[in-house]
């Protein structure tokens, strides 16, 4: 009897876990389309700044918004690295399956 419990409570933890896994990816996707928002952003700033480099005053301003534009990039990679290894991690796991923790 007390095993019954145990494995309908593992199950339904489980069903729990790949509920919120799927949110996550969901908030993943979400924040993935606002960094790369972001990047245009910086990108299309970085465009109309350039018609002012001529200007010396404006080229710290020129290089930081270079440079913020390569940090948003490796971040947006970042993030659909994760969304992708989530998505695997979630399509590893059958409803009903769950992984035991090894004795240590």
């Amino acid at each position: 009897m007390a095993d019954d419990d145990v494995i309908k409570q593992l199950l339904r933890n489980d069903v729990l876990l790949q509920k919120k896994m799927t949110e996550l990816v969901g908030s993943i996707n979400n924040l993935t389309k606002r960094v790369d928002g972001l990047v245009g952003i910086f990108e299309e700033a970085a465009k109309n700044v350039t018609s002012y480099s001529d200007n010396e005053e404006i080229k710290p301003l020129l290089d930081k918004l270079d440079s913020l534009t390569e940090q948003n990039k490796v971040i947006a990679r970042g993030l659909i690295a994760l969304e992708q290894y989530m998505r695997e991690k979630q399509g590893r796991m059958m409803p009903g399956q769950f992984r035991p923790r090894p004795l240590t």
